[in-house]
């Protein structure tokens, strides 16, 4: 088991949370969705495991590079 932080790509708004903290989860299942100039951009599952913590709230700006939520690939 790796535990991983995951990071926003880009610059913009958590538009919507998916999955809840302690969702098992598989590779690319969706976490969140970000939005920046109108633009859904999904952040998704590494691998399978689980979504410790999420980092993040709904409607909060983030910043590329920002942690956004903890992941343990099992």
């Amino acid at each position: 088991m790796t535990t991983q932080t995951i990071r926003s790509e880009i610059t913009g708004t958590v538009w919507k949370i998916v999955a809840t903290e302690g969702a098992a989860l598989q590779a690319d299942d969706t976490l969140m969705v970000l939005e920046s100039m109108k633009m859904e951009i999904p952040v998704v599952a590494p691998g399978d495991g689980v979504l410790l913590k999420l980092l993040v709230a709904e409607g909060a700006a983030v910043r590329e590079g920002q942690d956004i939520a903890v992941f343990e690939e099992q």
